[in-house]
């Protein structure tokens, strides 16, 4: 194994993208810093590299928790050179229909903890004027889909802000980037979602609640092709604000933007004339 000098800290290790980056990364000889809510979880994680890997729990919504793991980190590495912002969590509904308990909770996990543990890390970044702060969106950040209209805000929210991101931190020679998958075999749509039965719309969003849980564990995407590409931009000199995983995704994302242009273009005029002379 050769050995790296990064250091990497990842939320929400216990499964899914978390975990397959985190044996990747550990595999690759990086130092990571391995977290979930339950670490006991990740002991299997710590016995690839006794040395290398650090295990801490963390809750992404609890301010306090996070510095601390933060400030563990450092303490165990002396550094952190890349973020890994995984942690999050889905919710299926109509948006007439959806439970405002279950959205603000969604909101606290994926838009408000990925930006505890960014702010978390930046001053170190910043002091080392080095690092890249990776951060888990989805297709769905960039189109959207009946049945998932909060959990669209809260990916549109995380595409906005690291958008806003990369540009105030490039003097400081850290990287953004947004990573976008379509329908991985993550158990995302299973254990690591939340879903409010539909009565309004049970012909159209009930039906696609269930078709999505039926298929869950049947997904087409490989989270380890898509760990394996997390460290390709890591380790690129010039990695992209966003990357796209998955067939569905590049399928989707290319349909929104061919529309969006024909769009645009077609309105013009209209566009154009709306300034003052």
């Amino acid at each position: 194994m050769r050995q790296n000098n990064k250091v990497w800290l990842i939320t929400g290790c216990s499964t899914g993208f978390g975990r397959e980056i985190a044996i990747h990364a550990i595999n690759a000889g990086y130092k990571v810093i391995v977290t979930a809510r339950k670490p006991e979880t990740l002991t299997d994680l710590k016995k690839l590299n006794e040395k290398n890997v650090l295990v801490l729990p963390l809750d992404v919504t609890d301010k306090k928790q996070v510095n601390e793991a933060v400030q563990k980190s450092i303490d165990a590495f002396g550094q952190i050179d890349v973020l890994i912002n995984n942690a999050g969590i889905g919710y299926f509904s109509s948006v007439e229909e959806s439970l405002e308990e279950e959205t603000r909770n969604m909101f606290e996990i994926n838009f408000w903890g990925l930006m505890n543990m960014t702010n978390a890390v930046l001053p170190t970044m910043r002091n080392q004027k080095s690092g890249h702060i990776i951060n888990f969106s989805s297709i769905g950040g960039l189109a959207s889909f009946p049945s998932l209209g909060y959990y669209h805000a809260t990916k549109y929210a995380v595409e906005g802000i690291s958008e806003s991101l990369g540009q105030e931190l490039a003097s400081f020679n850290i990287k953004v980037s947004l990573i976008e998958p379509s329908s991985f075999r993550t158990d995302w749509a299973g254990r690591s979602s939340v879903k409010t039965e539909s009565k309004i719309y049970a012909d159209t969003i009930g039906m696609m609640i269930q078709g999505t849980e039926k298929g869950s564990g049947n997904e087409p995407g490989n989270p380890a092709k898509a760990a394996e590409a997390i460290i390709a931009i890591v380790e690129s000199p010039n990695p992209p604000l966003r990357l796209l995983l998955g067939q569905a995704a590049y399928q989707v994302a290319t349909h929104k933007y061919t529309s969006l242009l024909d769009t645009i273009e077609e309105w013009k005029e209209t566009t154009v004339t709306a300034d003052y002379e």
